[in-house]
């Protein structure tokens, strides 16, 4: 399984390397919320979560879908703006993600639901009553906090960007000044290390650098990207754009949205994980991992809680199957369960699998 971006026409001058304080903001949210996939930037998360005031955190936790379940693509707007590039600012791309329209805005935010097609042209959720539909069917089953978000976003988009603004806005005063004026130099050496690589050496070396996971083929017309998931895409005139994080490891995300500018958005920096596992311990996971219909359930699980219901419908099993899966998973210790209303929801012990090692569980949130 793999994402394969087709360059076949691509200039050199095309592909673009630079940070962007909007996307990493996006993964500052993320590790905030999920402070399990960072073990690298525990006390950071501790410092910001201790002096964050209340109001500020409820809001956090309003629109969480956004950068908890997945890394929306809001947080990469350039790459839907024909012809741009990172502003470099954060008050500049903010005025990017103004650009897109609502029903781009939509049905980005709304990515988590999976209800939409991601890398192909079907019509978006604000014109799809049945889509509508079932998005807010999936958002129902996070909780009614966000079901009212959704729904409020399906209703009226208007309000619910300009309440992203203020929110995004309100989070660099509170933390992510500071943390942006300590980052921002290494990923603006990085930028130029791979710039450098690819002037040099040409973009094979470049992307290896990027990441082992990261390939490009003898004819020089196709990356793929080593993930759990396939997914394709295109480069078109604006060409590949590369953006480095440093808050964002391990995740190394692919933005091949269809009509979108393709986008690696790869991490910098190599924090340190936990211990290894017994031998007892470790012999029971890996059997209950050496299953390759419960390694892509743990893909979806290390991102997010679902219920079975969910799982079966996103991997196109019957419900009993998934709960077999599920049972091995969890009588490996590697599954945690918690009920939120009538809903029954799973999701990955990412704690526990850091401990079999990194290759594992970058593989699972690549």
């Amino acid at each position: 399984m793999s994402v394969r971006i087709d360059i076949q026409g691509l200039r050199p001058e095309s592909v673009t390397v630079v940070p962007s304080p909007l996307a990493e903001l996006g993964m500052a949210l993320h590790a905030l919320s999920e402070p399990g996939h960072h073990p690298g930037l525990q006390g950071w998360a501790t410092g910001v979560t201790a002096r964050m005031e209340p109001h500020l955190a409820d809001r956090m936790s309003e629109a969480d879908f956004l950068w908890r379940t997945t890394f929306s693509d809001l947080f990469l707007p350039y790459a839907a703006v024909p012809d741009a590039l990172p502003a470099g600012t954060l008050a500049g791309e903010l005025d990017q993600l103004d650009k897109l329209t609502d029903e781009q805005f939509v049905d980005t935010a709304l990515e988590f639901t999976g209800v939409i097609a991601y890398d192909t042209r079907v019509p978006g959720l604000l014109s799809d009553p049945a889509g509508r539909r079932r998005a807010l069917a999936v958002a129902a089953s996070r909780g009614p906090q966000q079901v009212r978000f959704a729904r409020r976003l399906l209703d009226d988009p208007p309000s619910v960007r300009a309440w992203l603004r203020r929110f995004l806005a309100d989070c660099a005063g509170a933390f992510f000044d500071e943390t942006w004026s300590r980052l921002r130099h290494q990923l603006a050496a990085d930028a130029r290390h791979k710039t450098e690589l690819l002037r040099r050496k040409g973009l094979a070396e470049a992307l290896a650098a990027v990441s082992p996971a990261v390939t490009l083929d003898e004819t020089g017309t196709r990356i793929t990207v080593d993930k759990l998931t396939d997914g394709h895409a295109r480069v078109a005139a604006d060409g590949l754009l590369l953006v480095p994080t440093s808050l964002g490891r391990p995740h190394l995300m692919v933005l091949h949205r269809y009509g979108w500018q393709p986008v690696l958005h790869y991490p910098v920096g190599s924090p340190e994980l936990a211990s290894p596992a017994s031998v007892e311990e470790l012999t029971l996971r890996m059997a209950a991992l050496s299953h390759p219909v419960r390694m892509r359930l743990c893909r979806h699980l290390a991102r997010s809680a679902h219920t079975t219901s969910e799982l079966a419908q996103l991997h196109g099993l019957s419900a009993p199957e998934v709960s077999r899966h599920l049972g091995v998973l969890k009588r490996a210790g590697l599954v945690t369960t918690r009920r939120r209303g009538r809903y029954v929801l799973h999701q990955l012990d990412v704690t526990v699998v850091a401990r079999l090692g990194s290759d594992f569980l970058e593989g699972m949130l690549r």
